[in-house]
């Protein structure tokens, strides 16, 4: 595995790949690697010829009193587990490198980024999208692969290349989970003492959806109503938001009909954590 700091080095590298014609594949991440991450790498290396991966934790997708300082990292410990996995690059840039001074140009996708999660983080996703569109012209990936547990990044990840015409194919990845239904997600480190167990509410909220859908109901107001009833009954939760949209639009629905995205955002603790599961009656 060769590891590359450079912006221009990481684009002349790969330009040199595409003019051997090898497909490139992509995977983002901000490190501190899990068992979610490597799946990502499994599910595209098929597709492609050559794998990178990039870590680089983005501040611009973090608030000015949310956790970007504290954000774990062990960058050791990830090129570790690159090396032993089907990784061919780890692109791994500095920040100056990523935006060096005077950087002054953004990327909005409008209506999607101000729902959920965009709701309570404010420019967030002006962030993500950002970030997501310069490594892909700093790689010049055909093809890229992120994670389901964040839903709506997927769909605006989808949405942003669509729009912009960038010639790179969107893979997403299920969800993976722990042994006991958690998510996986690198801030799952946070959780201390109970807070662990008192997790599993929110993957055991969208087992409660799905049982619903599954008998007939299919009142989207009357599912996240009961899955909010066991949530407020568990020790230390707070629930930022349960909604149930278009898994591409993010529109709300009222109904059950066709595929249906619950996702929530709970705060157990002062840790947020992030479920969805799409759903179809």
């Amino acid at each position: 595995m060769k590891i590359i700091r450079s912006v221009k080095e990481m684009q002349s590298y790969a330009v040199q790949q595409r003019a051997q014609g090898k497909t490139i594949g992509l995977v983002p991440t901000m490190g501190f690697l899990h068992q979610g991450h490597l799946s990502l790498l499994t599910q595209i290396r098929p597709k492609c010829d050559f794998l990178i991966v990039s870590i680089f934790v983005n501040p611009l997708q973090f608030g000015p009193a949310e956790d970007y300082d504290k954000y774990p990292r062990d960058i050791i410990r990830d090129e570790k587990l690159l090396s032993d996995s089907s990784c061919d690059i780890l692109f791994y840039p500095a920040i100056d490198e990523m935006y060096p001074q005077g950087y002054a140009t953004y990327i909005d996708v409008e209506k999607l980024s101000d729902k959920l999660c965009g709701k309570s983080r404010p420019g967030h996703f002006r962030g993500v999208v950002t970030v997501v569109a310069k490594l892909f012209t700093i790689t010049q990936c055909n093809i890229a692969c992120f994670g389901q547990k964040d839903g709506q990044q997927a769909a605006i990840i989808k949405k942003m290349t669509q729009d912009l015409n960038l010639p790179v194919e969107i893979v997403i990845a299920p969800i993976m989970r722990e042994k006991d239904g958690l998510a996986m997600s690198s801030r799952n480190v946070y959780l201390i003492g109970e807070e662990r167990q008192n997790a599993l509410c929110l993957k055991k909220s969208l087992d409660m959806a799905a049982n619903m859908v599954k008998e007939g109901k299919t009142d989207t107001r009357i599912i996240i109503r009961n899955m909010r009833k066991f949530i407020e009954l568990v020790e230390g939760a707070k629930i930022d938001y349960i909604e149930a949209v278009d898994p591409d639009t993010l529109e709300a629905k009222t109904t059950v009909e066709g595929p249906t995205m619950f996702a929530l955002a709970v705060f157990i603790g002062r840790t947020r954590l992030l479920d969805n599961r799409i759903i179809t009656n």
